[in-house]
């Protein structure tokens, strides 16, 4: 059974983004606050690839709907 951990550092990772911490606290500085009313999927920053991933894991309430929940948290901080 493979185990996998689907925390914020990982979720950048997957991204395509830098996971460290200070480069994740670096980008939610730069993109923080979010509009209350803009789905995090729906904000410019994102690739389209990544728009998509956030949207469809969201959706199923997949994996990593906990680490894409923690995300959009902290950019609406």
């Amino acid at each position: 059974m493979e185990l996998c951990r689907h925390d914020l550092g990982n979720l950048f990772a997957q991204l395509g983004l830098a996971s460290d911490p200070a480069s994740q606290n670096r980008f939610i500085a730069q993109h923080a606050p979010l509009s209350p009313d803009l789905p995090l999927a729906a904000a410019p920053f994102w690739s389209t690839a990544q728009a998509a991933f956030l949207r469809e894991e969201i959706l199923d309430d997949a994996d990593w709907a906990e680490a894409i929940d923690e995300l959009d948290s902290r950019l609406r901080a």
